[in-house]
């Protein structure tokens, strides 16, 4: 004859009653969003190097190297100058003599925030091994490909000031400004490289989509032209369209660093309360994109 089981105190209890009386957690689970920015400043080291070694590797198998990362933007801004500056016309109310300064100046700038964007689209979709196999905040990769652009755009300054003296601009203490606006950039661009990354790990497409909306977005930006002697000469443009043309992020970090590095490149060339909106893309896309991205955490390498 068999005596019956003793009762287990945990007998009657839900599984919820379970975990909280044991401190068990849901694997996987999304951490409150102040604990998520503890794990990712925890994670620096990692951010750090996880975008140097994806910079060194980016041109490993080709025989000029590194030198690839000045190289492509610099024949780019040779083909812009040729159609738009020579063909176009594009040079009109800039002075002459630092438009070539001004194109390579936006392109190398414009380049910085195409490729962050480029890059985040794939920091999930394309990196679904290291998702999968460890734990870890899922927003160390598209920060790390942000931030392997910046390293990467700042290679470019060298040739940038190389050129700017090799046309007769030399370093002046305006060439100081240029550090704030880069860092208000880079968080611009880190909060588009979120946004798009969460988009990205479920619309694989959209990466052969954003050459198209990047290209029509270079366009509207002014990195060929000056956008204010352009709406000069248009005068059946209305003014909504001038004001979105020189309040768009993109035209209004390049003016900035223009206005820093290029003597002639003054004021006038500037909207209104030009840093003021600098700072508020910066806040506003770097908050909405990483609440963006931290709202899905728990989803990624998931389906």
């Amino acid at each position: 004859m068999t005596s019956p089981s003793t009762p287990s105190p945990d007998d009657g209890l839900s599984r919820a009653d379970l975990a909280a009386k044991y401190g068990l957690t849901v694997s996987g689970a999304r951490p409150g969003l102040f604990e998520y920015v503890r794990q990712l400043w925890g994670r620096r080291h990692f951010i750090l190097a996880f975008s140097q070694a994806k910079l060194t590797a980016q041109y490993s198998q080709a025989k000029l190297g590194q030198l690839w990362q000045v190289a492509t933007p610099l024949l780019n801004a040779a083909v812009y100058f040729f159609i738009f500056g020579l063909l176009l016309g594009a040079r009109e109310g800039i002075p002459h003599e630092i438009y070539v300064p001004f194109l390579v100046t936006g392109v190398f700038v414009f380049t910085f925030t195409q490729s962050s964007v480029m890059a985040g689209v794939r920091a999930i979709s394309g990196n679904l091994g290291l998702v999968r196999a460890l734990h870890f905040p899922r927003a160390s990769l598209p920060i790390s490909f942000a931030l392997q652009q910046l390293q990467q755009l700042l290679f470019s300054m060298i040739v940038l000031v190389v050129i700017m003296c090799a046309f007769g601009i030399f370093p002046a203490l305006s060439w100081l400004l240029v550090l704030p606006a880069l860092v208000l950039q880079f968080v611009f661009n880190m909060g588009l490289a979120l946004i798009f990354a969460r988009m990205g790990s479920k619309t694989p497409d959209l990466a052969q989509l954003m050459p198209f909306v990047m290209r029509t977005w270079m366009y509207a930006s002014g990195v060929m032209f000056s956008i204010p002697a352009m709406l000069a000469t248009k005068k059946d443009v209305p003014g909504w369209v001038g004001d979105v043309l020189q309040w768009n992020p993109a035209s209004i970090y390049m003016d900035l660093i223009r206005f820093a590095m290029i003597d002639k490149y003054d004021s006038s060339y500037l909207p209104p309360h030009v840093w003021a909106f600098a700072v508020g893309w910066a806040v506003l896309l770097g908050v909405v994109g990483f609440v963006y991205f931290w709202k899905a955490e728990e989803r990624y390498g998931r389906g």
